[in-house]
């Protein structure tokens, strides 16, 4: 049975010891240092990719159609009536808004997202927060200041230095300057994210109800109900195959999108041929001038519409991940761009000849001997479609998790959560036009904060030239702020939808990160001194169980509070103590040969040690169903190869060591007496066996590490590494026990009302929906221990 410890800890009783000055702050450092060079010595073990045969490139290229271009790709089903909801009265609209419609694919999904913005991937990942990942590597601009120097040597943990006196060195000195600057650049990555999962619900719900629309036209007396009905029994197929996973129809989608763009593609043609090849004018930029010029402020409003075309590329950029840059260039240059192209022409040629067919015209223009084959693919293209966008917004939620920035709510809730939105948007708008406003405005937001991000990218990752960047900024915002214009004007129809979203999930967001750097700095102000420790002895003062006792803390030095709030309320500790952080890193994974860093804390009769477990932002996507066997594996290697490298002393080792022992025990005794009368010479001699002790007894070795140049005596060096590890064994056969903080964090008396309905009401219920550590990690409950406190913000 799970055991559970309360006690109430207030601002005012946080009260910790105060270091010592002078040589024993010294002493304090050197005790418990970072972990620089446990990682230093990891081996490189992760290959990178390699050069790709250009049979393999477009296989891959064929395989990205399903996932990345599903979305882009049923953006025909719905454009022309969003741009026209009101009719078309002159035929030479058309044109013009074609011209729209070809200068907006090809300046912003084919120049700036496929050639540019695709690049600033973090190692394949894409998104407003894999972007944000590349930033906190290249700027201390994290608000968890949980990094350190050890964790820029993982293998992919890259990142340029920028040369003193750059632009790029002045840019990250002025964004590290002050904490607004750093909160700012959050909430800029969150406003993206939460049009992401806003374009996850407005996405399933306008592709199926345009594909299905499709039964209208060839029944023109049915009810518009009974689409939606259709619409949401689909969407609810959808949504249910997530839950059931879909990598056993996953190869499905290539084979359905590569059929559903050759069929827009030739239908395309075929309409061009038929009714107007006129429409190839609209390639002349001189036709938008003309367009605007006609309808004037109308012409500007419809905009919303063209902006659908679009639509689709920021769900590109999220899903790159599954597959090479050069692959995903090829699929949309040499294929994607001239179907969607096709298709956009053949519609408008058919709408100059039957301008009444605005609402449909896309099923309007199909030839009636492949309607129905067209209508079946139509639907599953929409269903593919969405899917891709549905992952991309699993992609994006599991990134903001790893950042802090978002409770880990368990992926069948975030799926119904998405299904149920999907739901009431489909049924309580049952049109694409409002649908479609709704979708517009969330992407046009998603496209502005990438700009803004990419600026950023461009001067402090890339090292771009001031002008370059200019350059880029200015052509993105000036047509991106163009179409944010057009959407404004659509609020009040449909396009509320995604700000409400966006405000709820940027409400969740702020205060579960909010609360997460309170408690973190809590953990950081409230952590024991070292020397404390060292100053129970062997035995801590304790009376030493048999076991090994897991401490988790999310501190990669100094002792937790939690550890000494524990032996303070039960005086007994396991035999081996392992002080366990899980860390989150802004790198998208981190190698299982580089996960653990390991080191011993005092000396080794003391039984203590300190372990790093370090996760990227997508390797939490499931349990760890092996995690203890993982870190007490590396708990073992790491003695077998600390053992290994100390200096060789024949059969001194044992009495070396244990003469360091008393040695460090009375200068702990030093510490806690506080004799800081003692003379220069006492402080010599202080120092000297400081730098000793640490040398010997808190080796830094992480395991699995070479052991170039170490000379050691092998006799010795086994007897004694047997002892411990026998000694381990032991401890581990005797129970594991995990040992957690369970701290309840609540608002002062005299907080706001807003704070307290935040903190005491939003974070506390989303933390009981949260899962927990222990779930992740897969700690068996029987085996779980609580220490429960009371933080007060």
């Amino acid at each position: 049975m799970a055991e559970r410890v309360e006690a109430s800890v207030t601002e005012g009783e946080n009260t910790i010891e105060e270091r010592e000055v002078g040589a024993m702050w010294e002493l304090e450092q050197k005790l418990d240092q970072p972990m620089d060079e446990e990682a230093n010595k990891l081996n490189n073990m992760y290959s990178r990719e390699k050069g790709l045969s250009m049979l393999m490139l477009l296989r891959l290229s064929f395989q990205s159609l399903g996932i990345v271009y599903g979305d882009l790709g049923t953006s025909p089903l719905y454009v022309f009536y969003n741009t026209f909801p009101d009719g078309i009265d002159d035929s030479e609209d058309v044109i013009g808004a074609l011209s729209l419609i070809i200068y907006s694919l090809l300046l912003i999904p084919l120049i700036k997202y496929v050639f540019i913005v695709c690049k600033a991937n973090d190692n394949g990942q894409g998104g407003t927060l894999a972007i944000y990942s590349l930033l906190c590597r290249h700027a201390k601009v994290k608000l968890i200041p949980n990094q350190h120097r050890s964790d820029e040597d993982l293998t992919t943990y890259s990142r340029t230095v920028s040369a003193e006196g750059s632009f790029a060195a002045k840019t990250k000195k002025w964004l590290e300057g002050k904490d607004w600057r750093k909160r700012a650049l959050l909430v800029i990555v969150l406003l993206g994210t939460c049009m992401m999962i806003g374009d996850g619900i407005l996405t399933p719900a306008i592709s199926v109800l345009s594909a299905t629309g499709g039964i209208k036209v060839i029944k023109p007396n049915m009810s518009g109900d009974i689409v939606v009905l259709v619409s949401i029994v689909i969407l609810v197929g959808l949504f249910s195959m997530q839950h059931y996973g879909t990598d056993k129809v996953g190869w499905l989608f290539a084979p359905i999108v590569l059929i559903w763009f050759l069929f827009i593609g030739a239908t395309g043609l075929y309409n061009i041929c038929k009714h107007d090849t006129s429409v190839l004018r609209a390639f002349s930029p001189t036709y938008i001038y003309l367009y605007f010029k006609r309808r004037g402020l109308d012409g500007w409003i419809s905009l919303g519409g063209i902006l659908l075309s679009i639509t689709g590329t920021e769900a590109l950029y999220a899903d790159i991940a599954y597959f090479p840059l050069l692959a995903i260039q090829l699929a949309f240059t040499f294929f994607v761009f001239p179907c969607l192209l096709l298709a956009y022409c053949g519609q408008a040629a058919y709408l100059v000849n039957h301008k009444e067919h605005y609402q449909d015209a896309f099923y309007a223009s199909i030839p009636n001997s492949v309607y129905w084959p067209m209508f079946v693919v139509a639907t599953g293209a929409a269903i593919v479609g969405s899917q891709a966008t549905i992952s991309g917004t699993y992609s994006i939620i599991k990134q903001a998790v790893a950042h802090g920035c978002f409770p880990r709510i368990y992926c069948p809730d975030i799926n119904w959560i998405l299904m149920l939105g999907c739901i009431a948007v489909t049924a309580s708008f049952k049109n694409q036009s409002q649908i479609g406003n709704a979708y517009g405005t969330a992407v046009v937001l998603v496209m502005l904060v990438t700009t803004l991000l990419m600026v950023l990218i461009m001067l402090l990752v890339w090292h771009c030239h001031w002008i370059l960047v200019l350059i880029f900024t200015v052509l993105s915002l000036f047509v991106e702020l163009s179409y944010f214009s057009a959407v404004i004007f659509k609020i009040d129809q449909g396009g509320w939808v995604p700000l409400i979203i966006a405000a709820i999930s940027l409400l969740v967001m702020s205060v579960w990160h909010y609360a997460t750097v309170k408690k973190y700095e809590f953990e950081m102000h409230s952590k024991v001194s070292m020397s404390w420790i060292l100053g129970l002895g062997p035995s801590l003062g304790l009376v030493r169980v048999p076991g090994v006792g897991l401490v988790y803390t999310e501190l990669a030095s100094g002792v937790p509070h939690i550890f000494s709030h524990f032996i303070t309320n039960l005086p007994a500790i396991h035999s081996v103590v392992v002080f366990v952080c899980v860390k989150y890193l802004p790198v998208y994974t981190v190698p299982e040969e580089e996960r653990f860093l390991v080191k011993r804390i005092g000396p080794k009769t003391f039984r203590m040690f300190r372990c790093v477990a370090r996760y990227g932002y997508k390797d939490l996507h499931k349990k760890d169903d092996d995690f203890e066997n993982k870190l007490l594996t590396n708990l073992f290697s790491f003695i077998r190869i600390e053992t290994m490298m100390e200096p060789a002393s024949n059969s001194s080792i044992y009495s070396s060591t244990y003469s360091v022992n008393h040695t460090q025990d009375s200068t702990v005794d030093l510490i806690h007496n506080n004799n800081h009368n003692s003379n220069n010479n006492n402080m010599d001699m202080f120092s000297s066996m400081v730098d000793y002790t640490v040398s010997t007894l808190d080796t830094i070795v992480p395991a699995g590490s070479p052991q170039n140049g170490v000379s050691f005596s092998q006799d010795n060096t086994i007897e004694e590494e047997a002892d411990e590890l026998e000694f381990l064994k032991t401890c581990k056969e005797s129970g594991v026990v995990h040992i957690m903080g369970n701290t309840v964090v609540k608002a002062r008396n005299g907080s706001w009302l807003p704070k307290k309905i935040a903190i005491d009401y939003v974070y506390a219920f989303l933390a009981k929906v949260c899962r927990e550590n222990s779930v992740i990690l897969h700690v068996p409950h029987e085996t779980l221990l609580n220490v429960g406190q009371v933080f007060y913000v």
